[in-house]
């Protein structure tokens, strides 16, 4: 079992930054993919950011150039740092853990609001 701590989220105007982090425990060995999808209400999850454990990273086409994955693979933990924020990105964001075979765990979910 993986368990998946998210922070981070908030409330934030338009043109601002969040930073989310997500901490991973439990039995995490091997190669994994650690990742962000989002939910807004009444759309699909779909994926926001990932990483893998080499350092490979993919990102949605509407965040290229706002948000960026990182990783710190001594803490098990995965940031999405999210600049230039705009109403569109509000959202359940959730962190993803994909394990070696294929197995997924998602953490609760953080909150985040662009509103102004």
């Amino acid at each position: 079992q993986v368990q998946l701590v998210e922070s981070g989220g908030g409330l934030v105007q338009p043109g601002e930054s969040l930073r989310l982090s997500c901490a991973a425990s439990g039995s995490i060995f091997g190669g994994y993919t650690m990742g962000w999808y989002r939910q807004a209400p009444g759309k699909q999850r779909e994926l926001v950011a990932s990483i893998t454990r080499g350092g490979r990273t993919n990102y949605a086409d509407s965040v290229k150039g706002r948000f960026t994955i990182s990783s710190d693979n001594a803490k098990n933990t995965v940031y999405l740092q999210m600049n230039t924020l705009r109403p569109e990105d509000a959202g359940r964001y959730y962190c993803n853990y994909r394990r070696y075979d294929s197995v997924n765990y998602w953490g609760q979910g953080t909150q985040v609001t662009v509103s102004s």
